[in-house]
């Protein structure tokens, strides 16, 4: 619903909440939603993309298939910004993988994410599975990382570059995939699967 409110707010058609590359991407390549978002001839969004193909959008479930630029310039509107992913782990320290809810995960039927349960005491809800989450921190190496040698260490280092990190893991990933270190990465413009955001405010 929220998301809603930053279309119908002109989000993708206000300059100022962008970044002067992701602007520059909006205007290319057209970007009025999420990718896959279908609209009825009214031009109301109503169906989203999942693992079962197009369902019936829930306007309490996250939003997926985001880039990093429309997760950033949302943060803007809303007054908020994205946590870097030393905040993430951060915070994931006082909600245990353990404790994530199976239907996030790849091997529950769902296969979409969920709307979240009622806030912890914390506030945090949701932090593991459901969707990645686009953190504002580039993909660069950690003090006194050295690549391995072999095959690994060659992927890691060729692609630390120009990327940003996202979190949390999604309902597609395999829970014994996912640990609070994990560290996945896409470029801003890319739109992958089930990537979303969390806002941080201070």
């Amino acid at each position: 619903a929220d998301w809603l409110d930053f279309i119908a707010d002109d989000g993708y058609a206000t300059p100022a909440l962008w970044l002067a590359d992701g602007w520059r991407w909006v205007q290319e390549q057209n970007i009025r939603a999420p990718a896959y978002w279908q609209t009825h001839g009214d031009g109301f969004h109503t169906q989203a993309m999942t693992l079962h193909g197009l369902q019936p959008l829930l306007p309490q479930a996250p939003v997926t298939h985001l880039s990093f630029y429309e997760a950033d310039a949302y943060a803007r509107w809303a007054g908020a910004r994205l946590p870097t992913e030393f905040e993430w782990e951060a915070a994931s320290r006082r909600q245990p993988l353990s404790s994530a809810t199976p239907a996030q995960f790849a091997d529950h039927p769902w296969r979409f994410p969920l709307p979240a349960d009622d806030a912890a005491t914390d506030g945090l809800q949701t932090l593991w599975g459901g969707v990645w989450e686009w953190t504002a921190s580039a993909y660069l190496p950690y003090p006194g990382f050295h690549p391995a040698p072999g095959a690994v260490g060659e992927y890691n280092g060729k692609f630390m570059s120009s990327q940003m990190v996202l979190r949390g893991g999604s309902c597609a990933t395999p829970p014994g995939h996912i640990r609070p270190t994990y560290r996945n990465f896409f470029y801003p413009h890319q739109r992958w699967q089930f990537t979303g955001l969390r806002l941080a405010r201070a």
